[in-house]
């Protein structure tokens, strides 16, 4: 099709003719929709008719705020224009909307240099080669970067392990329990719990405020040691908080000591109290003190879970990346973010929330993101494919799976390839 065609060029960077410009105005005068008016702000921007893109970007961001391609290419065309305090909001919106999106981290590790924030760029540069070393972009920013950067900034820049070291060394000093293994720090709380932190993402925000190693280091290690963070103190209180997290055999070693029931298929569920900040798993010794059963936990765990509703939305995948869509798509995911969106897949009352959204019939689902749960009607093969198509992220839960009549089974690899009915 000729404006497929036509589109593909502006993605890969091409300037288009005068023709085929116009022939991408009328498609998006005609269709008005985000998609086709962010494609004729790019094609401009590729034609450095930038001031002329602007304002169609800044109208499609107001008409459709969640249009993530809409923020990151205003971003991109204020770097472009230098004028960097303003292209900041954009791309920081586009990564909101689409955390761990490399797109939007690459451009604000150009916007960091251009501004000489070199300890900035970098945290944002490494942020990307580690969920993806090949990354050719990224290696490129990096190569600049270690150009450009002063000397004494390359020979001193933090890297994780120096982080890590310091870290640890500042927790014995202050005598606060701890333990780190597979990339993450183990906080001891008061009455038995544990609060456990991601030492990748703690390194990259660290880097991100620009303050030296020591700095952050300090400002970290008295953050753990104030927290007032810990499991309740009483059973009612426990039993009021607690919600159920849903964990791989994978993760059976690194929870050890936390409380658990075996779930289907073999996932199993954890529990954890409910924090903004961090997954504060329930200590399984810490049951009997408080005179609970592990089926008394479960149960509560449940409760408060179908008390926190969350939407069924709407999604699509375009270019590998996900994001919100105000239309059908045949993708649909709960994303809450909070840590507790594959176990909602089991509750009463988002199961009806799915049938009404997607219809009876089984599903297929997509658990291998932390952040949301995918899932697509299994009678839908396009959907299906691209389901497949994607990737499980650090700590997501591989495999494929399938919610029918209210229970989640694994599909075995041989059904992978299944012609859909």
């Amino acid at each position: 099709m000729q404006l497929d065609r036509i589109r593909e060029k502006v993605w890969n960077g091409e300037v288009l003719s005068d023709f085929e410009l116009r022939e991408l105005e009328t498609a998006a005068q005609r269709e008005g929709g985000p998609i086709w008016r962010t494609t004729v702000a790019q094609a401009l921007i590729n034609a450095d008719a930038i001031n002329q893109a602007i304002p169609i970007l800044e109208a499609v961001r107001r008409d459709f705020p969640g249009e993530i391609q809409a923020h990151l290419a205003l971003g991109r065309a204020l770097i472009s224009l230098e004028k960097w305090n303003e292209a900041e909001a954009p791309l920081k919106r586009a990564l909101e909307l689409n955390p761990g999106d490399p797109e939007p981290t690459k451009a604000l590790a150009t916007l960091a240099m251009r501004r000489g924030e070199w300890a900035r760029a970098r945290a944002w540069v490494d942020e990307v080669v580690r969920v993806d070393p090949l990354d050719e972009e990224a290696q490129l920013l990096r190569a600049e970067l270690e150009r450009l950067a002063p000397g004494e900034l390359k020979e001193s820049a933090p890297s994780l392990e120096r982080f890590t070291r310091a870290l640890v060394e500042k927790l014995k000093a202050q005598s606060t329990p701890h333990l780190v293994a597979r990339g993450q720090l183990t906080i001891r709380l008061g009455r038995g719990g544990v609060a456990r932190f991601d030492l990748p993402a703690l390194f990259a925000d660290a880097a991100r405020t620009g303050r030296s190693l020591p700095e952050s280091v300090d400002m970290l290690a008295r953050d753990f040691a104030e927290r007032s963070l810990g499991i309740p103190s009483g059973r009612l209180q426990l039993l009021a908080k607690v919600l159920p997290v849903v964990r791989d055999s994978a993760f059976l070693e690194r929870g050890e000591g936390a409380a658990r029931r075996e779930g289907p298929a073999g996932l199993w569920f954890f529990f954890a109290v409910d924090d903004p900040e961090v997954v504060l798993y329930v200590p399984e010794g810490l049951l009997a003190s408080y005179r609970i059963t592990i089926e008394q936990l479960d149960e509560s765990a449940w409760k408060n879970l179908e008390a926190r509703h969350t939407e069924v939305r709407a999604l699509e995948l375009e270019q590998g990346a996900l994001r919100l869509s105000a239309t059908t798509t045949g993708l649909w995911a709960l994303a809450h973010g909070d840590g507790h969106d594959a176990a909602r897949l089991l509750t009463v009352s988002h199961q009806a929330a799915i049938e009404k959204t997607c219809g009876a019939g089984p599903l297929r689902v997509y658990l291998g993101l932390r952040e949301l749960v995918l899932f697509c009607r299994e009678d839908d093969a396009t959907s299906v494919k691209k389901l497949e198509g994607l990737d499980a992220a650090r700590e997501g839960i591989v495999g494929a799976w399938r919610l029918h009549e209210g229970k989640l089974t694994s599909l075995p690899e041989w059904d992978l390839d299944d012609t859909v009915p």
